[in-house]
């Protein structure tokens, strides 16, 4: 539990000292609710909503901690708003999931709006493309592809397909330096590189 409870203190630093970083906060969620304290956990995933309403994943998790609270008409309601904005996104995984939690409480699934399947190919249409829940690009009035896959993997390719380069640029040049501080990441680790590549997936949206 002591490290459980570091990693704790860790990423409550991380959210206060950045509060617009929407990943310290849905970390630090995730991580009160495996200590089983879901009322802070509540807060941290709504400060998440705030800044990424797109996060579907969220939803789940925070209809979740609403649950273990027995705060079954709020849970219910975020699992339906939850499930439209996943099925409206093509986040297949955590629509699934909320459609399950909803069906195991007696609720029916919300009318899908038919475009549940992700309308991307191998060559993304510009300003379109990007899957990041909370992608600045879309300010724009087009945002731009990468111009080659930053690693020659799969991971890379995916990057290249599903991520503009504004978001790959924000990664590199400002959250991954904070991921590494804050985190105190030793890259030359198996597990240092495991949790920078998790922090990275879920910032570009790829988890």
């Amino acid at each position: 539990m002591s490290q459980l409870n570091d990693r704790i203190a860790q990423f409550r630093k991380m959210a206060n000292d950045d509060p617009e970083n929407e990943l310290g906060h849905y970390r630090l969620g995730q991580l009160l609710m495996e200590a089983g304290q879901f009322d802070e956990a509540v807060t941290s995933f709504q400060r998440t909503l705030e800044l990424s309403p797109q996060f579907s994943k969220v939803y789940q998790l925070l209809a979740q901690a609403l649950l273990q609270l027995n705060r079954r008409d709020e849970a219910l309601s975020l699992l339906r708003k939850g499930y439209s904005v996943a099925d409206e996104r093509g986040d297949r995984m955590p629509r699934d999931e909320m459609g399950k939690m909803l069906t195991d409480l007696g609720e029916s699934l919300p009318i899908s709006l038919g475009i549940s399947t992700p309308a991307r190919s191998a060559a993304p249409i510009p300003g379109a493309f990007c899957q990041r829940a909370r992608c600045d690009i879309e300010k724009r009035a087009v945002s731009q592809q990468l111009s080659a896959p930053p690693f020659r993997d799969e991971l890379g390719q995916k990057i290249y397909e599903q991520v503009c380069a504004g978001c790959w640029n924000d990664w590199v040049r400002n959250y991954s330096i904070k991921v590494i501080n804050e985190l105190r990441l030793d890259l030359s680790t198996e597990r240092g590189q495991e949790e920078y590549d998790r922090y990275m997936r879920e910032f570009l949206g790829l988890e």
